[in-house]
């Protein structure tokens, strides 16, 4: 039974091609304008996986940071759907924050940090698979960009936040802070966000109904393309094969190298953010309100460093995607398919065109990163301290930039696991990230701080290769992995 779109419904998504018989169908209905406002919503959500830990670098000495794995809260929303999970993940970084402004003793504390994290870790991946259901191909790069851009406005400001709110009210009041806004949050997604996992909502027009319809469907006017889904869809279920599956992923070749290339780089970043409390105390003498302010250019450079990655990348896909149309002799209306890659069309080197130029920046930023902040007479020089947070802003525009490209193409590999996949991205990260920041310090009070980074820099150029397989292999995997499962 054919489903009539809305008059908003790009008309390129319903032609039919010289190669291809079916024709194609809207990928989603939303406009435009109501994606981005849910990515707007599902950013506000994510702004808790940052914020939970950035919020806490000024206050370091009083407060340890954990860290917790999403995977299992991915798997779950590719299972039974985005909305459920996230009220629950919200109910448990709510009920967590409720604890931690009253916790007793340490002990208390360590726990319920451990699951407030388990609450807002899951937010990234989430918000991830929202958009693998929204967004097509030619608009993902853009969208996953601009999400990331949202979440990481967490890390300029939450530094800031902590700082004040430790200095002038202890650091309990950190927790009431997070309480307030995730409460607010929790409820702009009950009121207004609507259940996105394909499997259940399709491309928009399926009906909605319990904790799939967001309340504010029942007081307005239902669309008139909405319709009933159709009969006898089977619906995905929970087992052993849910939560196991997205470890599979650390399988395939090709996933594997974008997860650890991506990995090493996050935890260089990581390990830049979370000794400069340290560095900036030892070399400036500032105390941790300055500090959280300082955090401000290593924030603003993840924020412009994600959404000049994201133009970049529609740009290249565009570009990509026209001339494999005019190659294969397609309509000029007809549009790659996301969940069905042509085994033809490289859509690694689509994604990761602009990866060169942005590892060989983000390597010279660091290798000189520690010579900024290595003891020495320049340190004691008014406005030397411009020097260090310049750098530490190119460091994390550009492996923000990486990570907006890592996710998209990981995005890309995995149709139908956006949540999943996500949250193997975010496993690997954070494994890696978590030994890094374990022994960042160890090796400034080793090595010093410029032999240390310049040591981090020479470990990225080592890493490259793994990046290089990608590009040249990975059209090539990403075949034979199709033809296992049956698709090419």
């Amino acid at each position: 039974m054919g489903m009539q779109g809305p008059p908003n419904c790009d008309s390129r998504e319903h032609t039919k091609s010289l190669e291809f018989t079916e024709p194609q169908e809207c990928y989603h209905i939303f406009t435009r304008r109501q994606k981005w406002n849910m990515v707007i919503v599902i950013g506000a959500a994510g702004l808790f996986s940052g914020l939970s830990s950035n919020i806490y670098f000024p206050a370091e000495d009083q407060i340890a940071r954990v860290w917790i794995s999403p995977v299992f809260w991915g798997a779950l929303a590719d299972t039974i759907g985005r909305r459920p999970i996230y009220i629950a993940s919200f109910a448990v970084y709510i009920i967590s924050n409720i604890v931690l402004s009253f916790s007793p003793n340490y002990a208390v504390l360590l726990v319920f940090r451990g699951l407030q994290s388990a609450g807002s870790a899951s937010t990234v991946s989430i918000g991830n698979g929202v958009i693998q259901d929204i967004t097509p191909l030619a608009e993902r790069g853009g969208f996953i960009s601009f999400y990331q851009a949202i979440r990481n406005f967490s890390i300029a400001v939450g530094p800031v936040l902590g700082g004040g709110l430790s200095n002038s009210l202890g650091f309990r009041s950190i927790f009431v802070f997070l309480l307030i806004i995730s409460v607010v949050v929790l409820a702009l997604i009950i009121f207004i966000l609507p259940e996105t996992l394909r499997s259940i909502a399709g491309n928009g027009s399926y009906r909605l109904a319990g904790i799939y319809q967001p309340l504010v469907r029942y007081c307005t006017k239902e669309p008139e393309y909405i319709q009933d889904p159709p009969p006898g869809r089977v619906r995905k279920k929970i087992n052993a094969r849910t939560f196991i599956d997205p470890l599979k992923l650390l399988t395939e070749k090709d996933i594997l190298l974008q997860l650890v290339f991506g990995g090493v780089i996050y935890t260089i970043w990581s390990m830049v953010t979370s000794t400069t409390t340290g560095l900036f105390k030892a070399s400036f003498g500032l105390n941790e309100f300055l500090i959280g302010l300082c955090f401000l250019a290593n924030g603003t450079g993840t924020i412009i460093g994600s959404a000049i990655i994201g133009k970049l990348m529609m740009l290249d896909f565009k570009n990509a995607e026209e001339e494999y149309k005019a190659w294969k002799g397609l309509p000029a209306d007809y549009e790659i398919p996301p969940k069905d890659l042509p085994v033809d069309f490289s859509i690694e080197r689509t994604r990761l065109r602009h990866l060169p130029w942005i590892t060989v920046l983000f390597i010279v930023s660091v290798g000189l990163y520690g010579l900024s902040v290595e003891p020495s007479p320049l340190i004691s020089k008014p406005g030397w301290i411009a020097v260090p947070l310049l750098l530490q802003f190119f460091i994390a525009a550009t492996s923000n930039a990486v990570f907006a490209m890592n996710q998209t193409i990981i995005s890309d590999l995995c149709p139908g696991k956006g949540a999943g996949a996500t949250a193997i991205n975010n496993l690997v990260r954070c494994e890696l990230g978590a030994v890094g920041v374990s022994v960042a310090q160890i090796l400034i009070d080793m090595f010093s701080p410029a032999w240390a980074f310049l040591g981090l820099a020479l470990f990225t150029v080592a890493c490259t290769p793994a990046a290089v397989l990608t590009w040249i292999h990975g059209s090539r995997w990403r075949a034979a992995r199709m033809k296992r499962q049956g698709k090419a």
